[in-house]
C-alpha cells in the first residue's frame, strides 16, 4: 500500500477521514433537527434525522474496515 504524507497508508487515512467527517456532520445535523422541529417543520426534521442516521452508518462501516486493516478495537462506537 502507498504511504501518504502522514505516515499512514492512504487507505487507512482515507477511512479515518471519512469516519471523522461523518461523525462531525452527524453532530451538526443534530442542531439542524432541533432547528427544524423548533420551526414546526417535522418533515424537514425527519429528513435531517435520516441524513444523520446515514452518516452514523457510514462511520460505523469505516470503523469496521479499520479494524479489518489491523486496528485494535477498544473504542467501538455505541449502538444507538
Amino acid at each position: 500500500m502507498a504511504t501518504g504524507e502522514t505516515g499512514f497508508d492512504d487507505v487507512t487515512f482515507d477511512l479515518i477521514s471519512v469516519q471523522y467527517h461523518s461523525l462531525k456532520a452527524g453532530h451538526d445535523y443534530g442542531q439542524y433537527v432541533r432547528d427544524a422541529k423548533n420551526a414546526g417543520q417535522d418533515e424537514i426534521a425527519s429528513f435531517f434525522e435520516q441524513v444523520m442516521a446515514e452518516d452514523s452508518k457510514r462511520a460505523r462501516k469505516c470503523h469496521e474496515f479499520l479494524a479489518q486493516l489491523g486496528g485494535i478495537d477498544n473504542t467501538s462506537p455505541q449502538n444507538g
